[in-house]
């Protein structure tokens, strides 16, 4: 949510900040704005309601902005309707400070009604303005520079902040600090970049550093220096991010998220082969070794959206071969009921990013309480990760489009690998039972592949189907797991009224739902409960719904049932999810395209929820 980029170098900011804002439409905004300086003149500050477009027709694409540094944003409303008054940046009435913002500042009130008794006049609704008009307030007023300006400022407000200033009489320089708000640095040949997320900055440096919380930096075009809120210097190294520019585009799809389904089979097969060398998981760059994971009673795992419906499935995963109770909670509900956790837990945090906020605060809540916590991620060098006890990188690269797609493949693939090890560990998957299972799972990339081979009969049915008002999606067991997934992509990319049930729940009061020409999809892919699901098809079909099967190849009597039904290749039964989510994703997009929506970025959502 919202997108922060700044540069400092010899070049003309403007076009390059425009260029890294493009970068991060994905995370979801409704303004957008950029402040720029030449040499000591002061900020030239431009804001735009709506799509980027707008801000590039006011600037001629950067180009009318002079001007080698500056700071640029996409915001998501918070506090504030969206408005070109409420875009960020904003800045003191003299200009003295120009930052923007991301996060939410819980006590701005508070802090604005002191600014107010101080003769600050407050021109937007933002809790983002409070903020800058706080340093400016402790810089004039102590006549400190700015890291102790910044430092007084952290102390006092409470939130989630990634603050990017720049202050009039330090040219040439940008501030920023950290809580909780995603944020990296990236370092070029005699320029500096700032960004919310990698993609912003890909097409000029992979060399990235890593800023703390309650961390600040100071970024010249040939340093950065960064700093604690005791105002001391601290040391830190780059990093190399493996992710190239060419990932982040789109290679020719009409889409973002077209291209990253037709991505899968890469994602699943190298976050596969990252730990299974020579036929063995090697779980070795983690600390869980066969005694802690004995000594481990119980899991809880622990995501919000996608994520938990990976957790949903990984449940039925590990209970079944490593035998072990396992919780799936909602990360957002997690710390707030107070939940039963011992240093014998282990609680799983699943998030693409490795930012989300909610699953942030629940990694840290099990901490609190002495649980052991494993991360499943997609970012080297996430909060997530960094604050974990042990994490399982998924090699999914850089994922653009606001639904996720081979991010939540690969996270599927990396549970499974866990679950496997666990079970062996433990005493219930035999070593030849684990390989049959590492075999069943190598061949998952090429299956989807072949799955995919099917796009053109899903973006016909799709089409046909474009004006459903409502879609419901029944199945049983790991089956119902993917209909959650399924029903989110249909109703996130496009607005359709979707819902994911437990096939055995329909007679509980569900079905009445059902009317003539609602578009009911079944999942069967699970052998032993096939029949069963497909009774519950045969009811709604008998109240005038219009039926699609989901099943493995040679399920050929589905055809029976249902008016349309796709096919996906034979796996074992644990693992069918990698395959029957694939045509729920196409179907999902086609029905958005035949729609004339903006599939990559959806209304009102963002890539990476990063405030609670």
């Amino acid at each position: 949510m919202c997108g922060i980029v700044g540069y400092v170098g010899a070049k003309q900011a403007a076009p390059i900040l425009l260029e890294g804002l493009a970068k991060l439409e994905y995370r979801g905004y409704d303004s957008t704005g950029i402040a720029v300086r030449d040499g000591d003149n002061k900020p030239e500050i431009v804001r735009a309601k709506g799509r980027l477009r707008k801000l590039a027709e006011k600037t001629d694409g950067g180009r009318a902005i002079p001007g080698t540094c500056g700071i640029g944003h996409t915001r998501w409303a918070t506090h504030g309707e969206p408005s070109e008054i409420n875009a960020h940046p904003h800045a003191s009435d003299d200009l003295n400070v120009v930052g923007v913002h991301n996060g939410i500042i819980e006590n701005y009130q508070e802090l604005k009604n002191k600014l107010e008794r101080k003769n600050y006049r407050f021109h937007s609704e933002t809790d983002t303005e409070v903020v800058i008009k706080l340093v400016d307030y402790y810089y004039k007023k102590y006549r400190i520079g700015p890291v102790d300006a910044i430092n007084k400022t952290l102390v006092r407000v409470r939130g989630s902040y990634a603050l990017c200033l720049m202050f009039a009489e330090y040219p040439g320089e940008i501030w920023v600090a950290r809580k909780d708000s995603p944020m990296i640095i990236g370092e070029g040949n005699g320029e500096m970049f700032v960004a919310s997320d990698v993609p912003a900055i890909l097409g000029h440096t992979n060399r990235v550093y890593y800023i703390g919380n309650m961390e600040l930096g100071r970024l010249t075009r040939d340093h950065v220096t960064f700093y604690n809120l005791d105002g001391d210097e601290i040391q830190k190294q780059s990093k190399e991010i493996e992710w190239d520019a060419e990932s982040a585009e789109k290679g020719g799809y009409e889409h973002f998220m077209l291209k990253e389904i037709h991505e899968q089979p890469k994602a699943v097969r190298d976050t596969i082969e990252s730990v299974v060398r020579d036929g063995k998981i090697d779980l070795s760059g983690m600390s869980l070794d066969d005694d802690i994971i004995r000594g481990i009673t119980s899991i809880v795992i622990t995501a919000c959206g996608s994520a938990y419906h990976v957790g949903v499935t990984l449940q039925y995963i590990f209970e079944d071969l490593a035998r072990i109770p396992v919780r799936v909670e909602l990360a957002s509900e997690f710390r707030y009921r107070n939940p039963l956790l011992t240093p014998e837990t282990l609680v799983v945090a699943i998030s693409q990013s490795g930012e989300t906020a909610d699953t942030l605060a629940a990694v840290r809540e099990a901490k609190d309480k002495g649980a052991r916590t494993l991360a499943i991620v997609n970012v080297m060098g996430s909060s997530i990760a960094r604050e974990s006890d042990d994490v399982f990188y998924t090699l999914a690269g850089p994922e653009i489009a606001v639904a996720t797609t081979k991010g939540y493949s690969a996270q599927l693939v990396a549970g499974y690998l866990l679950a496997i090890r666990f079970g062996m560990a433990r005493g219930f998957v035999s070593g030849e039972q684990c390989d049959r299972y590492l075999q069943e799972i190598a061949s998952i990339p090429a299956k989807i592949e072949r799955t995919l081979e099917d796009k053109e009969r899903i973006q016909w049915f799709a089409a046909q189907r474009s004006a459903a008002r409502d879609i419901f999606l029944i199945g049983r067991g790991l089956d119902y797991a993917i209909c959650l997934e399924g029903s989110l992509k249909v109703k996130e990319i496009s607005y359709i009224h979707s819902e994911a049930y437990a096939a055995g729940e329909l007679k509980h009061g569900t079905i009445s739902l059902v009317e003539d020409g609602t578009l009911v999809i079944g999942i069967l892919t699970q052998p032993a409960l096939l029949e069963k699901t497909m009774s519950n098809m045969l009811e709604t079909k008998s109240r005038g719904a219009y039926l699609m099967g989901l099943t493995t190849y040679g399920n050929y009597n589905v055809e029976n049932t249902a008016n349309f039904t796709v096919y996906v290749p034979r796996i074992d039964e644990h693992f069918a999810a990698s395959l029957s989510i694939i045509p729920l994703q196409l179907m999902a997009y086609y029905i958005s395209v035949a729609r004339g929506l903006d599939v990559d970025k959806p209304r009102n959502l963002a890539k990476s929820v990063t405030v609670e």
